[in-house]
């Protein structure tokens, strides 16, 4: 499958999944959860959730879930961290709104985490053979 196919895969799953996640994060920190805290929640069940659509519909892997779904989880541990570290900085030191920065980044993590998931998660035989 084309890498054009897989990206408009990608981006189906992933607008479905972050627009109920972003809706749901507003709700969370209206009701008053904190930010942080409601981006944390949301982004455990995004992973869960969009696992099963990318492995099988986006990516065609038909492999065994075990190690693509640790490289799934260290893929997204790193986004996630990198997600908390910007709300740390951008929101707590500078100031800046919640609602945007958490929109900015939810288009900046799904950007990278295509590319972990195309090259390493469920990279094809082609990117694993080595060269001789």
């Amino acid at each position: 499958m084309g890498v054009r196919k897989q990206f408009i895969r990608y981006a189906v799953v992933g607008l479905a999944s972050n627009a109920i996640g972003y809706v749901l994060y507003i709700v969370l920190t209206r009701l008053g959860l904190g930010p942080k805290l409601a981006m944390s929640l949301l982004y455990g069940i995004g992973v869960l959730q969009t696992f099963v659509f990318n492995k099988r519909w986006t990516f065609g892997h038909r492999g065994a879930h075990g190690l693509v779904f640790l490289r799934y989880c260290v893929a997204y541990g790193f986004g996630y961290f990198i997600n908390l570290l910007v709300l740390l900085v951008l929101v707590d030191q500078h100031g800046y709104s919640h609602e945007i920065v958490q929109g900015v980044m939810i288009l900046s993590l799904a950007v990278m985490l295509f590319l972990l998931q195309k090259y390493w998660i469920f990279q094809s035989r082609e990117f694993r053979a080595v060269p001789k």
